[in-house]
Parts: C-alpha cells; sequence; structure tokens
C-alpha cells in the first residue's frame, strides 16, 4: 500500500476561464474523502478559494503548470499555502476516462501519495528580476531581426555600404545611409564630414558602395526598420535601468558570480534570475546541471541506451551559459577550463565540449552560491598543472645531464592537449 505523505490536500484542475479544486482528506483508517467545488479565474473568485482552502484546513495544494494560467492563483494563495506547481506529463489522466472533476481527483491523489515532484518556484523578487530579463531577451532577437531586415533591404537595393565598413549600425554607416534615403545625389563633399577617423575606408570606395538604386516602397521600409531598431534600443536601455535597480537586492550574490571567468555583470544577473539565490532548492550540483538542461537524458531499456542527448530544459539560462562558457575559453584568467575545452573537442567536437564546459561554470556557480565564497583560481591551477604533468598517464623522462625531453613524449603529450602538430620541412 501507498504511504500518505499528505492527510489533507487539494488538487486543482486550472484553465483560462475557471478552474476545478478538489479536497483530499484522509482519516487515521486510511480512507480517503473528496470535496470538489468549482471557481472562477476573477480575482474575488480566487479569494474565496483561499477562503475555503482555510475552512477546510488545506495547507497543501498541488496544480498543474497550465500557460501562464496557473500565476495568478499561486500569487493569490502564496501566502497561505504550500504549493506544488507539476509538469502536466506527470499529472495527466488516462485519455478517454477524463473530465475536469477527474482531473482535480487525480492531481489529489497522486499529490497525497507524494508521486510527483514540485517544479522549481523561486521567490517573488527573484520572479520579478526574472520576468524583466526574459523580456529583454525576446528584445534582444526582436533587435537581432530587425537589423537583418535592415541589411537586406540595403542589398537588394544595391547598397553595398557593409562591404567597405566594417559595422553597419556604426556612426558613419547609419550617418551615410541617412543621407542617402534624403538626398538623390551625393559627392565626397557631402560625405567627408561624416567619416570618423576609424574609418579606413577611402571617401571614393564608400562614394562608390552607396551607388545604388533605392526604390520609393525599400525607402520608407528601410526608414522603418531603422526607426524599429531605435525604439527597441531605447526600451532594452529602459529595461537595463529597472533591472539594476532590482538587482541590487542581490549584490552579494552577483558579485561572487561575477568573479567566475567570463561571466560579466549582465550575465550574472541573467544566471541569478533563473537560479535564484537560495542553493538548497537543489538537492546537488547534478540536479540543478539536470534542471538546466546540460546533462544527457536517461533513455535506457533492455541495457541499451536509446539516446544520450541533453534534454530540452533550460531554455533561457542554457544560451547564456554557453555564452559564458565561450568566453571562458578565451578568458586568460583561468586556463584550465582552455585546456579542458582543447581536450574534449578533440574527442567529441566543439559543440558537446561547451556544453561541458558550461555544466563545469554552473557547478562552480552552486559551490560559489552555497558556500559564499568567491572563485579561487589556484584550486584549478594546482588541477591544470597536475593533468599536465600527467596527462594520459604520461611520464616524461629527463636526463640528467641535458635536462631534456624526450621528444615522443613531447608529441603524445602535446597531441592530448589538443594542439594539432605540422611536419617542419628544416
Amino acid at each position: 500500500m501507498l504511504k500518505i505523505c499528505y492527510k489533507i490536500c487539494c488538487g486543482i484542475d486550472v484553465h483560462k476561464k475557471m478552474l476545478i479544486a478538489t479536497i483530499a482528506t484522509t482519516n487515521n483508517e486510511n480512507i480517503t474523502t473528496y470535496e470538489t467545488k468549482r471557481f472562477s479565474t476573477m480575482t474575488n473568485e480566487l479569494n474565496n478559494l483561499k477562503k475555503w482552502l482555510q475552512e477546510g484546513n488545506c495547507k497543501d495544494v498541488c496544480m498543474e503548470s497550465t500557460g501562464k494560467y496557473w500565476i495568478p492563483i499561486f500569487n493569490i494563495l502564496e501566502s497561505s499555502c504550500k504549493i506544488s506547481i507539476v509538469h502536466p506529463k506527470y499529472v495527466r489522466a488516462i485519455l478517454g476516462k477524463k473530465t475536469d472533476i477527474k482531473d482535480s481527483i487525480w492531481i489529489a491523489d497522486v499529490f497525497k501519495h507524494g508521486l510527483v515532484q514540485s517544479s522549481f518556484i523561486p521567490t517573488k523578487e527573484i520572479r520579478q528580476l526574472r520576468a524583466l530579463l526574459r523580456y529583454r531577451t525576446k528584445l534582444t532577437y526582436c533587435k537581432t531581426s530587425e537589423k537583418n531586415r535592415f541589411q537586406n533591404s540595403l542589398i537588394t537595393s544595391n547598397i553595398m555600404i557593409s562591404n567597405v565598413i566594417s559595422d553597419t549600425f556604426g556612426k558613419t554607416s547609419l550617418s551615410i545611409i541617412d543621407l542617402v534615403l534624403s538626398k538623390d545625389k551625393i559627392s565626397e563633399e557631402d560625405i567627408k564630414p561624416l567619416i570618423c577617423r576609424n574609418v579606413k575606408a577611402t571617401t571614393e570606395e564608400i562614394l562608390g558602395s552607396i551607388d545604388g538604386i533605392i526604390d520609393p516602397s525599400e525607402n520608407i521600409k528601410i526608414k522603418l526598420c531603422l526607426e524599429h531598431y531605435n525604439n527597441i534600443i531605447s526600451v532594452i536601455d529602459k529595461l537595463d535601468t529597472q533591472i539594476l535597480k532590482l538587482a541590487l537586492t542581490f549584490e552579494k550574490e552577483i558579485k561572487l558570480i561575477c568573479t567566475v571567468p567570463g561571466i560579466n555583470l549582465l550575465s550574472a544577473v541573467h544566471i541569478l534570475a533563473e537560479i535564484g539565490n537560495d542553493m538548497n532548492q537543489f538537492k546537488n550540483s547534478r540536479f540543478l546541471c539536470s534542471w538546466s538542461g546540460l546533462v544527457p537524458q536517461n533513455n535506457e531499456s533492455a541495457d541499451k541506451k536509446k539516446s544520450v542527448r541533453i534534454s530540452h530544459g533550460g531554455h533561457y539560462i542554457k544560451p547564456i551559459l554557453i555564452q559564458c562558457a565561450l568566453a571562458t575559453i578565451r578568458s586568460k584568467e583561468c586556463d584550465y577550463f582552455k585546456h579542458k575545452y582543447e581536450i574534449l573537442k578533440k574527442r567529441r567536437g566543439h559543440k558537446k565540449a561547451i556544453i561541458a564546459i558550461a555544466r563545469m561554470l554552473l557547478t562552480c556557480i552552486f559551490n560559489i552560491l552555497t558556500k559564499s565564497v568567491p572563485f579561487d583560481n589556484s584550486i584549478y591551477t594546482q588541477l591544470d598543472n597536475k593533468h599536465f604533468n600527467n596527462a594520459d598517464n604520461v611520464n616524461i623522462k629527463t636526463e640528467a645531464s641535458t635536462n631534456k625531453i624526450d621528444e615522443a613524449v613531447a608529441v603524445k603529450l602535446l597531441l592530448s592537449l589538443g594542439y594539432t602538430l605540422t611536419a617542419s620541412n628544416k
């Protein structure tokens, strides 16, 4: 017989306009009685749900994470109940035998036996910070899309200014494009005042690159794309100001995360907004890496592993960690990550190697926030030296008289570290 973990609990089947709540009460003889009630998702009805749960002495609630519809319910019940948000695939009833009432009873049943695991829900302050940062991520994608549309319109009109000036959205390039859109004939005298000192292209090259034909429709499109791009940038700047204000509450944790090589201020705030500041929410660093989608899935049957790909989780934190990993392997602060990446890249390729580095960074962040200590480079320097001296269990022999490394051993050591050797003609 299954153990009953919650004597009194509630299962809620959430929808857009209404919800079905069932309180499951189990007596000392392990006999469970159910009380089901329907509520609207309006605020006054949700307050009635809160009073109904208090009257039934129910403090443990379970509901599935249906879109964004669970959030208003969570916000109202958070102060009085311990709420477990569960992925729908873990509480899904049998198809063909499900109704809204049966669904709420089924959620209450699996929850009272402790058969479902609650999703990670951070504190209210972290959730506010996370919402702004995720919105900023979406705006960054929109900004990139507008840049691509702008560039495509220039190419369609045979404006090849990107061939002579590296940054199409730089000060010089945008000034010249504004001049092209507003004036039919352009001379060298018109361009010279707009060229900055760091531009290497000559006036003749720039003049030749903007000698195109812009249709009236393309002219309007280019202007609108540029206007939209500038608006997005202004919104992102305002968001950054608000994000930094909210991040001041977690100044200590952010400074600790910034001590990790390759992680800047904005990346540290983004990582903190996703994983929170309390690492007790996760069992260990492996659980956190699994939650972030940085470890292979378990898919084994009959002693055969069908797939070892990483999971689809961590839609927001995974890209940030990969960007930080790319910066870390280029950083000169700690060579251990670079050497580890080169070794893994040789055996498994770039993609799997960079995922492994991202997982190492997240493990570092977990330990840093758990122990409240900054990143210690000396630990990784010792590991790097130890690996360098004992790579692939190669014993480097030295001659006492000449103190030279044996050539074959040195070649094998360099190859194990990911270096490529080429034969010399000398």
